[in-house]
């Protein structure tokens, strides 16, 4: 039935109902669509309901459906392009009492909206047994609706998976290591995709983030879990290399990763890319940046490289110290980078804020690319 459905509504027509709105006339032409001599010579054509006209006044009321809870045309369009399923199911016994639960759990029209468009197949899952179980597990870790929303908005897909089998098993790990309660539950409403992998790859990560010194009480310790979990060893690894043609002894780089985990999460050519910059343009030590691993997740294009411009203008003219609060010169926000290392200067160094947003606007990818070579990142 899908296949029939991603015919008609994929329309394109002029007179397609994602054209003209959700009239009659459309249903001339679905009608003729179900009844030509292609759909009946189909293969699944046994599957069709009887009555084509039934088949069009179905999908007709979920597109009504969907509208009254707020989707717009382009919307509902994108919906059957992408999941056709949706517009073969009941409105009244399937489709209806899971857009009423979300909406009686506290989400908007435009949440609601949302939420479904970016993860259409949690309307085929079953609201009795896999919606409403899901979001009562949740609620069960967090202790309240609000940050169970707040979990669920951050990635609706998990209100697909059996949480008592998937995430359940893990937490489970995290509890018997020592990591407390409110750590655990911190991480699932920021991060509940994370949860979602196999218990063993999941025990593993944890094993090795004890070996490298974490400590189960701190939060850093759930982070690196979940940093070594998004990659794989081979992964790891290749990165450790990149460190290491920098000069990073392995108690070094275990510094750097235990002082922000995430920093890793960078490719290799991201950190390559980085450490260039800083190393060879800036002039900091490897170490130096890598004890500031913070630097290494920060844009190139939007931050570090015309923030670097500014930084090596302030020092040639005395006006900062080098090295001095530099990580808070790039990662501050643009409004107080501007305010404390541009605005003060302007005296001194006529045109700075001019340089700086013409950096920001030269920055195109060919540049790039042409100021990391002046830095010398390619390894020979």
């Amino acid at each position: 039935m899908s296949n029939v459905f991603r015919t008609i509504l994929l329309l394109r027509s002029p007179s397609s109902a994602f054209s003209h709105g959700f009239s009659d006339s459309p249903l001339k032409s679905l009608r003729y669509l179900c009844t030509s001599s292609e759909i009946v010579s189909s293969p699944k054509s046994a599957s069709l309901p009887s009555n084509p006209v039934q088949l069009n006044n179905n999908s007709k009321a979920v597109i009504g459906l969907l509208a009254n809870h707020g989707f717009s045309e382009s919307q509902i369009s994108d919906l059957a392009k992408r999941y056709p399923k949706i517009f073969s199911m009941n409105t009244e016994k399937i489709l209806s009492p899971k857009l009423l639960f979300f909406q009686s759990k506290g989400l908007s029209s435009p949440e609601i909206v949302k939420f479904v468009c970016s993860v259409p197949c949690v309307l085929t899952g079953s609201l009795n047994k896999r919606i409403i179980p899901s979001f009562d597990y949740i609620q069960a870790v967090l202790g309240s609706e609000e940050k169970t929303l707040t979990a669920i908005k951050r990635f609706p897909g998990i209100l697909g998976w059996d949480l008592r089998t998937s995430v359940g098993p893990n937490i489970e790990i995290l509890k018997q290591i020592g990591v407390p309660d409110s750590n655990i539950s911190s991480y699932l409403q920021r991060q509940p995709k994370m949860f979602l992998t196999s218990s063993i790859r999941f025990k593993e990560a944890v094993e090795r983030v004890t070996e490298m010194g974490f400590n189960p009480q701190r939060l850093q310790f759930v982070v690196a879990v979940f940093a070594l979990r998004s990659m794989t060893k081979s992964t790891w690894d290749k990165k450790l290399e990149v460190y290491r043609k920098w000069g990073l002894s392995e108690e070094e780089i275990r510094f750097s990763f235990r002082k922000n985990p995430w920093g890793m999460r960078a490719s290799e050519d991201k950190i390559n890319d980085v450490m260039g910059f800083f190393v060879n343009k800036i002039g900091c030590e490897p170490f130096f940046v890598a004890r500031r691993p913070l630097l290494i997740s920060l844009s190139l294009k939007k931050r570090i490289i015309p923030r670097g411009y500014v930084y090596q203008a302030l020092v040639s003219k005395g006006l900062v110290k080098k090295h001095a609060n530099f990580t808070t010169l790039f990662n501050s926000s643009e409004k107080r980078f501007i305010e404390k290392y541009i605005s003060p200067h302007k005296e001194q160094i006529p045109g700075l804020l001019e340089l700086y947003e013409q950096k920001l606007m030269d920055l195109e990818d060919e540049q790039v690319i042409f100021v990391l070579k002046e830095a010398q990142l390619v390894f020979n």
